[in-house]
């Protein structure tokens, strides 16, 4: 039997299995030959797509570039009922594939409404078909799509997106008029819509917006005025939704938009290893950020990233109460990144206590965080450094949920789907807490761990020895989940700044990482409570 007989036979077999969603996800852990190849060719019988189809097409949504390639294909096949080709449509959408106008026109012309009533003059297209459009680059579709943001039976946010997507700019006064009319989901797409098309124009309505606007709308314009001018105001701590719209009318009152001086302010020092300060003005080249909507999403806001000078580092996914949380690498940062950090480096050879120098020598650097408020933190961390995923706490806390409910499907988990794609630190056990029974804890690496410099390692392990502590820098977070709205957990995560180097020495040593830490103050009090009562420097 040839190498594509097999691949056949062992998808057409997972299909057949009790599980047909998951189950041929398995063959990717070992991969035969050709499996797009043979996903096409089952497609292609009328009983296995029958059968298979919907499975067939998710399926290829997942093989890269292989799949991509015979979705395409498939698509552009008229001979196909028109509920297979909208399957296709939308798993090509929701993979952010580009499909050639013409076909896209053919199919609009020739596929009936997604609501399963006869096509009529006039019907607004399906969404997947909007979604299409707007990933073509071919802006001959922005009429036909500005037409729909004002029709109430059409897809109208995503309409917008899409033009946003094909930044057909003389659309962004419709649509920015049409803030006004637009609520829930509609209203927030709107807004995106306004900053992908990332013009400036925008922003004389958006101020006129502001003013206008109800309190549940106030944010979406607020994040659209930060996106598109620059300037990024600081806000209070902590507000109630009536006292965070008065202060955004507030900063935004003058209709001043040019960026301010950077400033940090409210300092106040702790015992010595604990310190809270605020960035005004920040330039935000460190922050988690909203990424760009997932095509074919009906929400233009979920997944975020951590990013660097806009490039996104990690995926930290959405802020879901319920979901869990799991981060992904996507990219290393410019060397930029290492550069600022690395302006921080003076102090940091013997750091065992915080002063008001020591945040005025750093405020260039702190400076390039986003605007917030923060908690600084000297900590000595245990941290191990972890190479495998079974080890990794992003896969062990699935065990522990499973031991909690006495379930052992959760250990049919493979621990790679949970690894964040790359190689780091870890508290070497949870905290122990109080409301929630344990704190996680991760720190990952900003730069490749294979560009590390043996030699620096050396150097760092010999001054642990002699009784040295230097300090790395990490920024992060406490998150804070409801798993399933069954099991309370939460992570303390941290991005690398400064001191890989470091981290990986005191790992090897054993010994304890002392580890500034930066954190949003959003929320997680209790959480840097518990940790710093735990590991709070004690030099």
């Amino acid at each position: 039997m040839g190498e594509h007989d097999t691949a056949r036979t062992r998808l057409r077999a997972a299909l057949r299995a009790d599980d047909p969603w998951s189950a041929p996800h398995a063959l990717k852990t070992d991969r035969p030959d050709r499996l797009a190849e043979a996903a096409e060719e089952l497609y292609r019988s009328d009983t296995d797509r029958a059968a298979f189809g919907r499975y067939l097409t998710r399926f290829l949504g997942t093989l890269g570039d292989p799949g991509d390639a015979v979705l395409l294909r498939l698509f552009a096949e008229p001979a196909f009922p028109a509920d297979d080709r909208r399957d296709l449509l939308r798993t090509a959408v929701a993979r952010g594939l580009r499909l050639p106008a013409e076909l896209l026109r053919a199919y609009a012309d020739h596929t009936p409404p997604s609501d399963g009533k006869e096509a009529r003059t006039g019907h607004p297209p399906a969404p997947e078909l909007v979604d299409a459009m707007g990933l073509s680059g071919d802006l001959s579709f922005a009429p036909r799509l500005g037409a729909l943001l004002s029709d109430p039976a059409a897809p109208r946010g995503r309409a917008a997106l899409a033009l946003g997507r094909l930044g057909a700019r003389e659309w962004t006064a419709p649509i920015a008029g049409r803030l006004s009319e637009a609520i829930g989901l509609d209203h927030t797409a709107f807004t995106v819509a306004l900053e992908l098309m990332g013009d400036p124009a925008a922003v004389p309505h958006l101020l006129r917006r502001l003013a206008e606007s109800d309190e549940e709308r106030v944010y979406d314009v607020h994040h659209a005025l930060v996106r598109l001018t620059g300037r990024d105001p600081l806000l209070p701590e902590r507000p109630s939704r009536t006292e965070h719209a008065a202060a955004v009318r507030a900063v935004w009152a003058d209709g001043r938009t040019e960026r301010a001086p950077v400033a940090v302010r409210n300092l106040v020092l702790g015992s010595g290893t604990r310190a809270r300060f605020s960035v005004d003005g920040g330039a935000g080249r460190i922050r988690v950020a909203f990424d760009p909507p997932s095509p074919g999403s009906s929400w233009p806001r979920w997944d975020r990233s951590l990013t660097f000078d806009r490039k996104p580092l990690y995926r930290v996914g959405s802020s879901c109460g319920t979901c869990e949380l799991g981060l992904t690498l996507l990219d290393w940062p410019d060397e930029e990144a290492t550069r600022i950090a690395a302006r921080m480096r003076g102090r940091l050879a013997a750091l065992d206590r915080l002063d008001t120098a020591l945040f005025l020598e750093w405020s260039p650097v702190l400076g390039e965080l986003e605007t917030g408020h923060y908690h600084a933190l000297l900590l000595d961390l245990p941290l191990e450094r972890v190479t495998e995923p079974a080890r990794s706490w992003w896969y062990r806390r699935v065990a522990t949920r499973a031991e909690e409910d006495g379930d052992d499907s959760a250990y049919d988990d493979r621990p790679e789907d949970h690894w964040p794609g790359v190689a780091h630190f870890q508290l070497t056990t949870p905290v122990p807490g109080g409301r929630v029974p344990r704190t996680y804890g991760a720190v990952l690496p900003s730069q490749p761990p294979e560009a590390l410099d043996p030699t620096t390692v050396a150097r760092h392990a010999a001054a642990l020895a002699a009784g040295e502590r230097p300090a790395a820098v990490v920024l992060g977070w406490i998150d804070d989940r409801y798993v399933e709205a069954r099991h309370e957990e939460r992570w303390l995560v941290g991005a690398v700044l400064d001191g890989h180097h470091r981290l990986t020495a005191y790992a090897a040593a054993g010994l304890p990482a002392r580890v500034l830490f930066l954190a949003r103050a959003e929320g997680g009090a209790e959480g840097l409570e518990e940790v710093a009562a735990a590991y709070g420097c004690r030099a």
